[in-house]
């Protein structure tokens, strides 16, 4: 029997339509070896690895009826180079052509009827760089049976650390007869799973308990939230979105916030916070909103690792436990130092208070574990009513040491977060080799200064910063 998808997985699918492509990415930026770095190397380099992930050969199939959740099957006609695609921009390509072209691929939903995800080559980039871009459905990456492709071609040194050891051979698609079979004989063990995925292929996705029957099947990688019940502020981060998309970067130092940490005894996590929030505050004030002491922006931030002090100093430690908590942003305190003092005192009521969830399986996770960590934010913050929360912030802390693709060394990292239903900003924020960096995926239409809002993360940090003693 093919497996069928959780409800958490079918809900990501149910969810989707055109202006919410219910993908996450990643922008990674490599400077190109001596010897190269083409389009048939990336090739070679993820069929050798596609092993260790096989449902990135598989694709959805619907139950005829909705009698029952989809289920994951072999794709027949799997072709790889349809997923790993080329693209190059006009030499010499720069940062703003790179962030546009991220905006029109992270807007277009992936192909429903292939194995939901995509690879990107780009070439043409300035000073001898390449990118590579990722996207990924948030149904496809569990972070436990399946992990994000950007995680897989990485690697700690410049080699390959994984041959694939057979030729795979796939598995016949079941008939619609055998579906309905199946759907059958799982709804005599479940009777109310085939009105509760009637609901939700409906678009009833949020109504009855279902809200709470997905968010305890997310296999314990997000806790509930006991304030779900209050409303978030309203204002110009909540609107209807558009199918299309705006992208901008910011390029920050892990040593300044580590300074700020050790200036204001704070984690490196309250200063990453306090920097949005202060970049936030001074978004708002330049479109001449209204902004006064006591206004917030909450955010949403999944799957928040605990930051004690041994685990910062270990390279790649992802921390002993996972929650996802809902933060007041103190965008109207004019003061950057108050700001982090209220931001730091609202993270330790959460770490005193929530009820944590065991991360072991997160921590054996080899190789680059943000780009997995990132989708399974994403995958928390779609499991809850966008009422309540202004912006989702998804913050995960990756190695201090170089990771390579093959012979090519990553420069950079920057996480695309998707949008959902009536959300026009998703922040990601990846720790990697020294540098902390920002992506900011905004609805195109609602915020069309998005780049001016990087730009105001890198001066909220330089705020921060001058109040650290030399």
């Amino acid at each position: 029997m093919p497996d069928r998808l959780s409800a958490v997985d079918a809900s990501f699918i149910y969810l989707e339509d055109q202006a919410t492509p219910m993908h996450v990415g990643g922008v990674a930026v490599f400077r190109r070896p001596k010897g190269g770095f083409d389009y048939n190397e990336l090739v070679a380099m993820i069929e050798q690895r596609l092993d260790l992930i096989p449902r990135y050969r598989q694709k959805v199939v619907p139950v005829p009826g909705h009698l029952a959740r989809p289920v994951w099957v072999d794709d027949t006609e799997f072709d790889l180079t349809h997923h790993v695609r080329r693209s190059a921009l006009p030499k010499p390509g720069n940062d703003d052509q790179l962030h546009e072209l991220v905006a029109r691929l992270m807007s277009r939903p992936l192909d429903p009827t292939r194995p939901l995800w995509e690879t990107y080559l780009v070439e043409g980039l300035a000073r001898g760089r390449f990118a590579i871009i990722t996207k990924a459905h948030l149904a496809l990456v569990d972070g436990i049976g399946t992990i994000d492709i950007g995680q897989l071609i990485l690697d700690t040194s410049p080699q390959v650390g994984h041959r694939s050891d057979g030729v795979w051979i796939p598995q016949r698609t079941p008939t619609p007869t055998r579906l309905l079979m199946d759907a059958l004989s799982d709804a005599v063990q479940s009777p109310r799973e085939i009105v509760e995925n009637a609901r939700a292929v409906a678009g009833d996705i949020f109504s009855s308990t279902l809200v709470q029957r997905l968010a305890d099947t997310a296999g314990g990688l997000v806790t509930a939230i006991g304030t779900a019940a209050t409303s978030a502020p309203s204002g110009p981060l909540n609107v209807r979105i558009s199918p299309q998309r705006r992208f901008a970067v910011a390029r920050t130092s892990l040593d300044d916030f580590r300074a700020i940490r050790s200036e204001h005894s704070c984690t490196v996590n309250d200063a990453v916070l306090a920097t949005l929030a202060g970049a936030l505050r001074t978004w708002l004030l330049s479109r001449g909103e209204t902004v006064t002491s006591s206004t917030t922006l909450r955010a949403l931030v999944p799957l928040a690792v605990r930051e004690d002090e041994a685990d910062e100093t270990i390279p790649g430690m992802l921390g002993n436990t996972v929650s996802a908590k809902l933060v007041d942003l103190p965008v109207g305190e004019p003061n950057a130092v108050v700001r982090l003092h209220h931001v730091s005192h609202a993270m330790r009521v959460h770490n005193d208070s929530a009820r944590k969830v065991a991360a072991g399986a997160l921590r054996r996770m080899s190789g680059f574990a943000p780009p997995t960590l990132h989708s399974l934010g994403a995958r928390a913050a779609g499991s809850f009513s966008r009422r309540i929360f202004n912006v989702v912030i998804t913050n995960v802390p990756g190695p201090q040491e170089s990771l390579y693709a093959g012979n090519a060394k990553m420069m950079e990292m920057f996480p695309v977060v998707p949008l959902v239903r009536n959300q026009a900003l998703a922040i990601g924020v990846t720790s990697y080799d020294g540098g902390v960096y920002f992506g900011l995926n905004g609805d195109r239409a609602a915020m069309s200064d998005v780049d001016n809002l990087a730009r105001m993360v890198e001066e909220s940090l330089e705020e921060l910063l001058s109040t650290v003693r030399v």
